[in-house]
Order: C-alpha cells, then structure tokens, then sequence
C-alpha cells in the first residue's frame, strides 16, 4: 500500500491527505443518506403515537405492535442486503431502499385501517434493514485506510441527524395544527404530514445514488478493474499505486466467492467466532435501552409526570445531545480507537441508567395523576440525557464502525447482514417490550438497561478486537 493507504500506521502518525478528501467525504455523505432516513424514520412515529391510538382506538400493546413492525422489516432486510449487494452491487441496493422509503412514506401517511400503517412501516423497515447493511460496507469499501474510522462515523451522524430533525419537523407540524397532532393541515391530520414528510430525503437518496461511483471491491469481483481503478484514483489520490491496490484488492479476493449464510458456520457454537463478536456488539447496542428514548421519550416523560409540551422539548433536547456526542465520537474515534471509547460508554451508560432507575422508583401515582418528587424529577431528566451522550459518543459510533472493518473480506457482507439482523432483533425485543415493563415496574426496567450495560465491558475486554489503523485486507 502507498501514499494514503500507509498513512495510518500503528502508532497515530499523522495521515497524508488525499488528492480528492472532499470528493470523498461528498460520496461518503451522500452513502451516509441512507443512516439518515434510518434514523428519520425510526423517530418520527414518537410524534404520532398519541394520534395514531386515537385514531384507530387502540391499546398500548397494539400500539407498541405498530410501532416496532418496522423492525421486522429491518431485520429481513439486514439478513438479506448483503447477498443483494453482492449480486447487483451496492449502489442498485441504495437504489432499492430509496424506493421501498418513498413508497412507505406516502404508504404510512394514507392508511385506512391499524395494519395497513403496519404494513407499510414494514416495507420502510426493510429499507432501513437495507441501508443499515450497505451504508458502513459501501463507506469502508471507498475509505482510505487513514481515514475510515471518522468517515465510517458519517453513517452513525446522520442517524442523530435524521432523529433529531425528525423530532424538529414533528414540533413545527404540530405548531402549524395549534398542538393538536390530530389537526387538520391541507386535508390531513398533523401525525400523516410527520410520517409523509420522510418522502422528500427519500427521493434525495435516490438521486445521489446516481452520482456516487461503486465500490472498487465490488467492480474488481465483477471483473469491472478499469472502472475500480478510476474509483481508487479518485478516493485514495492520484499518487497511489492503482496496480499496487488493485492487486492487493485481488489477492484477498483470489480465493473468496460470494459470502453467504453457510461461509459463517463453523465455530464451536455454530457461528464462526467473529460472527458471534459481531453479533454481540449489535445485540448490546439496543439491550441497554437506547431506543426507548426514541421512539417513547413523549410518552415516557408524560408516564412521570411532566406536561405533554414539555416532553416533545425534552424529546428534541436528547436529539440535540445525541448529536453532540456523535461528533465527540468522529473526533476520537481514529484518535484513541473503537475500544477505549466503547469502555468509557459503558462506563457512563451503566451509571446514567442506574441514576434513572433509583429516580423512576419514586414515581407516585396512577393514570393522568402522576408525580415525582422534584429532586428525582431533575436525576432523572439529567441521567436521560447524560445515558444518551455516552451511548451516542460510543456505541452509536464503534458499533458501525466496527461491524464495517472487522469482518474478513470473504465473509463480510454476510456477517455484516446477520450482525445488523441480530440489531434489529434485539430492537425489536425492546420496543414491543418497553410499555409492560413500564406498566410493571418503570424503575425495574431501566434496571435491566443498567445491568446490559455493565455486562457490555468484560465483553468488550475479553471478545472485541481493534481496527483502528487496519486496512481492511488485513482482517483475517
């Protein structure tokens, strides 16, 4: 490897840039769109959900059915983008989940009965799955090696980003319909605008597809080595060795085939080892909790006691932090690597959480009569916000970052797809389970997420391996 390529040997020397940085971080942005309607999307019902159990009259375990049928479209579409991408390629497969998100916005903005919205909000989740998969391989495919950690970060940006503007895009419809998320705007009610509004980033994902080059990797299996060679000239600089990288490229594919489901099987419990690393970093990013904020931060807060104005404001509020933590993430990431900031998140995940739990347990009350002692009212607010930086400053970043660069060449897109699978699984566990924990027992609940946390860093200690400076051939 020369010039970029070598520029991030151990020991943190400084990285020479290349020729075409800013070409590079426009592809990588524009890849990263699809973490952005991942995000949008999985947030913006936390705006409807009032509406949606008033419109079609239903109870918190239907509703909570609803909401987390998108996870069930996340997980096919995880398990099944990786072989996608390795048949036609990752830029038809960002073609793809741009459809299946434009038909679901306007889908989900129109529904006539509770499971015409769930259907819908599968077909969205699928292209969630979709872009969750191809987003980190594609960025870690097209990444000089000096820079991947922090451009592998864009996807995880643009997740925050995409929650938090749709959380920003909720509280200006809801203005424009007088609070009322079942107001009447141009002859629809405000929630269908919340939900309809994803329709225009989709349609910009879309288009930048058609602007963005393939993965060299994926046009040097398809035998395309002219067209890859422009591709690497224009992320790696003019100075790089085209042959040099072209055959380094080759001679990790040399003796590969298109991964699939049984290249994982292997291991001692089925999985090889790796695979179950991976699954495990997925498995542990939602156990802790993270998405409750999310997709109930409205309902939760109001389930303590605070108005319904406020808790829209404290919604937006967690959005805004998570952002902050993710560009703390993008700044340290290459710095002092994915595991010392996946420590120092568990770490403040598990004492945010148990701070919430020991505030949650001096809730009072029943129904709309709800109340918390003022003391543990401000615990618990500011260890919702303090859970929420470290789990973005962290997890939120390491996890995409590693599941991009840790994985063999041979196995990656299919480990990858069943990873970001074993993620929405546990997503999904969460989701639908979250509104009986917090009927039974909200303090208990986040006593659980404080325990996952906890377990997260002797997993971390024993299990994950560092990427940080690898070219992404050396991972065996």
């Amino acid at each position: 490897m020369t010039s970029t390529a070598n520029a991030s040997a151990p020991g943190g020397g400084r990285a020479a840039q290349p020729d075409h940085l800013g070409h590079v971080i426009f592809i990588t942005a524009a890849a990263a769109m699809g973490g952005f309607l991942f995000g949008y999307d999985s947030s913006v019902i936390n705006g409807a959900v009032v509406a949606i159990r008033e419109r079609f009259d239903v109870g918190s375990e239907a509703l909570a059915q609803v909401i987390a049928a998108a996870l069930i479209g996340c997980a096919l579409g995880a398990a099944t983008a990786g072989r996608i991408a390795d048949r036609i390629g990752r830029i038809r497969c960002m073609q793809i989940a741009a459809v299946l998100f434009t038909v679901s916005a306007i889908g989900s903005a129109l529904p006539f009965a509770l499971w015409d919205l769930a259907m819908w909000r599968v077909v969205g989740g699928f292209g969630i799955g979709m872009a969750s998969v191809i987003g980190p391989a594609y960025i870690a495919e097209v990444s000089p090696a000096a820079y991947r950690g922090r451009l592998a970060s864009f996807q995880q940006a643009a997740i925050v980003i995409g929650i938090a503007v749709s959380q920003l895009v909720n509280w200006g419809i809801l203005n424009l319909a007088d609070g009322d998320q079942r107001g009447e705007l141009a002859g629809l009610e405000a929630w269908q605008w919340m939900l309809g509004v994803m329709v225009i980033p989709a349609v910009l994902y879309g288009l930048m597809s058609f602007v963005i080059p393939e993965s060299p990797r994926f046009l040097i299996s398809v035998g395309r080595t002219e067209q890859a060679k422009e591709v690497l000239r224009e992320v790696e600089g003019s100075s790089v060795d085209l042959d040099g990288r072209v055959s380094e490229i080759e001679h990790a594919m040399r003796s590969e085939h298109k991964s699939t489901f049984r290249d994982l099987l292997g291991g001692r419990f089925g999985f090889l080892p790796i695979v179950w690393i991976g699954i495990g970093l997925s498995v542990f990013q939602q156990l802790v909790g993270i998405n409750v904020i999310f997709y109930y931060s409205s309902s939760l807060w109001q389930s303590v006691g605070i108005d319904p104005s406020s808790s829209f404001l404290y919604s937006f509020t967690t959005s805004i932090i998570n952002i902050v933590g993710t560009v703390i993430a993008m700044i340290f990431v290459d710095r002092i690597g994915r595991k010392p900031l996946a420590l120092i998140g568990s770490a403040g995940m598990a004492l945010s959480l148990g701070l919430a739990a020991w505030a949650f347990s001096y809730k009072e009350g029943t129904g709309d009569n709800i109340t918390m002692p003022d003391a543990q009212g401000t615990v618990a607010l500011v260890a919702a916000h303090s859970f929420v930086l470290f789990f973005a400053l962290s997890w939120g970043v390491v996890v995409w970052v590693l599941l991009g660069e840790m994985f063999p060449n041979r196995i990656r897109a299919a480990a990858l797809g069943v990873a970001a699978a074993a993620q929405w699984i546990a997503n999904w566990v969460i989701t639908v389970t979250f509104p009986s924990l917090s009927d039974w027992n909200l303090s208990g609940a986040y006593v659980i997420y404080t325990a996952f946390a906890l377990l997260s860093i002797p997993f971390i200690l024993k299990w994950v391996p560092e990427t940080k400076g690898k070219a992404l051939e050396e991972m065996g």
